[in-house]
């Protein structure tokens, strides 16, 4: 093997193991909510709060830490990162309460916050002028994080039959051990020393998603008509309304409104939100379908998502040769429509489904999910100069994981009152998810060119 290759091969490992261990996080922990539920006594509302104090820690922070990767250099944030979430996972495993383990997973989704950026910053810095191995490290990178996500309930069910839910957590050590160990030989990206950073707009992001989120998950526990939840749409809401006002007075702005002026940036942050949003929110109510409805298992719930580790491992790779041949549109194009198809074949779930008349859904969603991300992460990179893509990259997993963040939220306010509930949710879901990818679908092959 030529050295290029040791090289190539060694960046993208390397800086994959960031997007591993994060997205690892996002879906491990579903196939542990019954577990966890029981080791705790902990209603839907609770498990709801351990898996969203990941993703809204992860979206509000995101942007502030994509600022910080252009400022200070992606490497030194990059490990950073590492260093957090390893710390806050051995939290997570040795967690006395469900707030003690809350307040860790909301650590974890900082440390993702911080890693993230900075370890797509380091591809495009890389391979900033060689575009065909920028799409083929992003290609892999996102394989990378595509293939964790999927195999998180799986390898969550396996750890949980040899052990107990803790091990979920403590399995993200080594990785992150190896991560930091393997990052010293990385090269240090030049910082921008006349960006500043802007707290306040931090802090207005921040109260605008944690409300909105609060809001939604205490939606039916407490009734529409609760001071709590009208109160915290309008203020999330007017919350967002000044973070807009202020970011177009702020020096240096962590959300950068003039990105939004290109048509591709809008629609390839668009796909992102839309498909984040029902894919997470998707997964965990099958989570709770599978082991409250059906009766699986942990392992046997876990070995059910199987599927989805293989959909994505064919379909990231097959994107990139897409891109090479066809550039971003067709993967996108493709994978939306695949991904809508999935969600109407959802509608086969109900209270005794055979697991193989599942296998439809459960292949479709991570195929179309797989060709499509991997082109939208290339096509938003490739929308700004490299010194702005430690930004670009922090904007597009913000969106992407604030949109998780109320799908999982929805979804679970659905999901409260037993297997009946969670079954009538899957149903509401299939039909309002697979309309809306769909719909962007077209409004993907009118508006988006290809680069």
């Amino acid at each position: 093997m030529k050295k290029s290759e040791i090289s190539f091969g060694f960046v993208v490992g390397t800086t994959s193991l960031a997007f591993v261990v994060s997205q690892l996080d996002v879906s491990i922990v579903n196939v542990a909510l019954p577990q966890i539920g029981r080791s705790f006594t902990a209603d839907v509302s609770t498990l709801q709060w351990i898996v969203d104090a990941y993703t809204i820690a992860f979206a509000v922070l995101m942007l502030s830490a994509g600022g910080m990767s252009d400022l200070f250099g992606s490497k030194r944030l990059f490990q950073a990162g590492l260093l957090v979430f390893g710390l806050a996972s051995i939290g997570c495993g040795l967690a006395w309460s469900p707030l003690a383990l809350i307040g860790f997973r909301a650590i974890q989704g900082a440390g993702s916050a911080i890693m993230i950026p900075s370890s797509l910053s380091i591809l495009n810095h890389m391979f900033s002028a060689e575009p065909n191995k920028r799409s083929r490290a992003v290609s892999l990178w996102t394989a990378a994080g595509g293939v964790s996500i999927a195999a998180g309930p799986v390898l969550g069910g396996l750890l949980m039959q040899i052990s107990n839910w803790r091990m979920i957590f403590l399995v993200n050590i080594p990785i992150c051990l190896i991560g930091i160990l393997c990052s010293i030989k990385l090269k240090e990206s030049a910082g921008n020393e006349n960006r500043g950073f802007d707290i306040p707009g931090q802090l207005i992001w921040m109260l605008a998603i944690t409300a909105l989120i609060a809001a939604i998950i205490e939606w039916h526990h407490l009734g529409t008509n609760s001071p709590f939840i009208y109160g915290g749409m309008i203020f999330s809401a007017g919350m967002l309304g000044l973070f807009v006002w202020r970011e177009k007075k702020a020096r240096a702005p962590i959300l950068p409104l003039d990105l939004f002026k290109s048509t591709n940036f809008n629609v390839l942050i668009g796909v992102g939100m839309v498909l984040n949003g029902t894919y997470y929110g998707t997964v965990f109510i099958l989570s709770l379908y599978l082991q409250n409805v059906l009766n699986y298992s942990s392992i046997a719930a876990g070995m059910a998502f199987l599927p989805l580790t293989a959909g994505f491992i064919i379909s990231n790779l097959t994107s990139g040769k897409l891109m090479q041949k066809y550039g971003i549109r067709v993967p996108i194009l493709i994978g939306l429509f695949i991904f809508s198809m999935g969600c109407f074949c959802l509608l086969i779930a109900g209270p005794n489904t055979p697991y193989w008349q599942l296998l439809v859904p459960f292949l479709a969603l991570p195929l179309g999910m797989g060709l499509a991300v991997p082109a939208m992460t290339t096509g938003t990179l490739a929308t700004v100069d490299r010194n702005r893509s430690g930004i670009a990259s922090a904007v597009l997993n913000t969106t992407r994981q604030a949109a998780g963040a109320v799908g999982v939220a929805l979804f679970g306010a659905m999901a409260t009152g037993g297997t009946t509930a969670i079954v009538q949710a899957i149903m509401i879901s299939s039909v309002s998810t697979g309309a809306c990818v769909l719909l962007y679908t077209i409004l993907v092959f009118t508006y988006l060119k290809n680069n």
